[in-house]
């Protein structure tokens, strides 16, 4: 098992809570009857977030296994394609 280091941790997390706060937005944009391209935009901004901080992570954790003893020999090929391919 991968642990991030607290920096990268401490970025995705932010990551994370400024997508909440954007998604939170959305919920009121919905709620107060805006207009529906509004909301799709803002939703699409949402989701990009979301994914930059997916991938932040996996890149983080891939970063991670290959500076830990064994580097690439001790990598899981299939489950790092797996994680890549479920952010896409």
């Amino acid at each position: 098992m991968v642990q991030l280091p607290a920096d990268q941790v401490r970025s995705a997390a932010n990551r994370l809570k400024r997508a909440q706060g954007q998604l939170a937005g959305v919920v009121r944009m919905l709620e107060e009857g805006r207009d529906c391209e509004d909301v799709i935009t803002q939703l699409a901004a949402v989701n990009r977030a979301l994914d930059r901080a997916g991938f932040a992570i996996v890149a983080s954790g891939l970063k991670e296994c290959l500076s830990q003893e064994g580097g690439a020999d001790s990598l899981d090929t299939r489950k790092m394609e797996k994680l890549f391919l479920s952010l896409s």
